[in-house]
């Protein structure tokens, strides 16, 4: 089975809403499977501990999930124009994995929730590319032949799916923005492994 993960970090559920269309994208390919993943809080004042399994939602993210995927979604709410602190914390976590070049060659995209028209969400996704970039990670955007790219009045950018969180649930072009960017990483991922 070739395995894309789909590691986010979502506060209020909007960014994991997005986590779960991308998902369904993955999955509308035979013998793909998407396994989504989170990361815990983190705190401003001292190191925070958090049990193995969170409360609710996806489990937390391993090392291992990174070294047994085939490509990655990665997915944060914008912070100030910039990706959460608390997925930042994890990403800064894998220098074993830059060292060994265990991700290189993955195909890997990134999607963004924000609350405002012009809070930063396309340097959110500029700024999560850079470290997958630094891992040596194939960056999948959103091709221009999308319709929903198009279409959207919300959210959705070429760099990735984002939504405008103004009070509504995720537009139809938003999840078929989210879907897009699922099912290009699952098809470029099993024609990596098919070439290989």
């Amino acid at each position: 089975m070739t395995k894309i993960l789909i590691l986010y970090y979502s506060r209020h559920g909007t960014t994991e809403k997005m986590a779960h269309q991308i998902a369904r994208g993955v999955e509308s390919l035979d013998g793909v499977d998407a396994i989504l993943r989170t990361v815990p809080e983190i705190s401003t004042v001292c190191e925070q501990t958090a049990s193995v399994i969170p409360e609710q939602g996806a489990p937390y993210v391993t090392l291992d999930d990174l070294k047994s995927c085939a490509g990655l979604a990665l997915g944060s709410p914008t912070h100030f124009g910039n990706m959460a602190g608390a997925l930042k914390h994890f990403i800064d976590q894998t220098t074993e994995l830059w060292f060994a070049g265990t991700l290189s060659g993955k195909p890997a995209g990134v999607f963004t929730s924000t609350s405002g028209m012009h809070t930063g969400h396309e340097s959110t996704l500029l700024s999560m590319m850079l470290p997958l970039m630094h891992h040596g990670m194939l960056i999948m955007s959103i091709p221009s032949n999308e319709v929903a790219l198009k279409t959207t009045n919300t959210g959705g950018t070429p760099y990735g799916p984002s939504h405008l969180s103004t009070g509504h649930d995720l537009s139809a072009d938003e999840k078929s923005i989210c879907r897009a960017l699922g099912f290009r990483l699952a098809n470029t991922a099993i024609a990596l492994q098919q070439n290989s």
